[in-house]
């Protein structure tokens, strides 16, 4: 059993978790909102700790990273469990109800991300965060291989383990799932404002690409998303956002997103941030362009290529261009 890092010891051997703002004080056999952190003998135990649920080799864009070497390929692994309730999570199978998972430890995950083409190993599919202790463990070990770590999270996590564990990260995507408080305690059953500190802090240390799933009548405003998009713009301009499609999944039967809506939403962020892409859409132009002349920096269609970019610079105007576009380029 692998004790967890941040926790409290609490009256009648009760714990409290002290990973994310959840702050759950969990007696004795319970675990806490994630499901995975565990008190057995009043000790909070990582139970997902060295446990895989899913495993591919992944495209980088599908994480999605889109400024983070564009065309590569990255080992993609996930756990289980997850601390939000996202009534239209997309994994719910792994992230919200137990699913079957094979043990791998640290060296075993670091050796298999070392091999078949992969830049590193991207912790992704359910929460990853509250997989705290094994992906510290392996994105120390991936670093000293000369690995990427990129992590894809709900951002809900407290200030003091996030800044242990940023070190070792080489990108993010961050869901910010709404600007209103009132729709993380509806429909994700977390609050904003941890999420909007964690976006901040990974931005000043490392890439950081910002996605959203825009479901009808309920984020899909001209006024969130511009609200949105120049809250991230006082951030950096040159974060890139996705606004994504959402489709009917778990305890979520909305129809899915209209492409009109996505369109005009793009159009209200592309006034306050540099890069703005449309997802989970085939056939839409998702191509990088500079944002001073418009000349095509990244083509994405087959395989994703830069065509347009040299030393982190478009060729035409010579604008730095946000992100990591080679060996030894770093978040710019």
């Amino acid at each position: 059993m692998k004790e967890a890092l941040y926790y409290e010891k609490a009256a009648n051997d009760a714990v409290r978790c002290l990973l994310c703002p959840h702050h759950c004080l969990i007696r004795p056999g319970k675990a806490g909102i994630c499901r995975v952190r565990q008190n057995v003998g009043g000790r909070l135990i990582a139970t997902s700790y060295e446990r895989i649920s899913s495993m591919a080799l992944d495209p980088i864009e599908k994480k999605p990273l889109y400024h983070f070497y564009p065309g590569s390929y990255i080992l993609s692994v996930g756990s289980t469990g997850c601390n939000f309730r996202c009534q239209f999570c997309q994994n719910w199978s792994i992230a919200q109800q137990d699913a079957p998972t094979r043990r791998a430890s640290s060296d075993q995950l670091v050796g298999i991300g070392d091999k078949d083409g992969s830049i590193g190993i991207a912790y992704t599919y359910n929460e990853p965060l509250i997989w705290y202790e094994y992906v510290l463990e392996c994105a120390k070990k991936a670093r000293t291989r000369g690995l990427k770590n990129v992590l894809v999270t709900n951002g809900f996590i407290e200030e003091q383990p996030l800044m242990e564990l940023l070190p070792y990260i080489d990108a993010m995507n961050i869901d910010l799932k709404s600007f209103r408080n009132d729709y993380y305690r509806k429909i994700c059953k977390g609050e904003i404002n941890a999420v909007l500190r964690t976006i901040q802090r990974a931005a000043a240390n490392t890439h950081v690409e910002v996605t959203t799933l825009i479901v009808t009548g309920l984020n899909d405003s001209d006024d969130e998303i511009s609200e949105l998009s120049q809250w991230l713009a006082s951030v950096d301009k040159g974060i890139p956002m996705h606004l994504s499609r959402y489709f009917p999944n778990y305890k979520m039967m909305l129809p899915p997103t209209p492409v009109e809506t996505l369109r005009r939403l793009k159009n209200v962020a592309d006034k306050n941030l540099s890069y703005v892409y449309i997802g989970n859409i085939i056939g839409i132009d998702d191509n990088t362009y500079c944002p001073r002349c418009g000349k095509l920096l990244i083509r994405r269609d087959i395989i994703p290529m830069v065509t347009g970019i040299k030393d982190s610079c478009c060729i035409q105007c010579g604008l730095k261009i946000k992100g990591v576009f080679k060996e030894e380029d770093r978040w710019t």
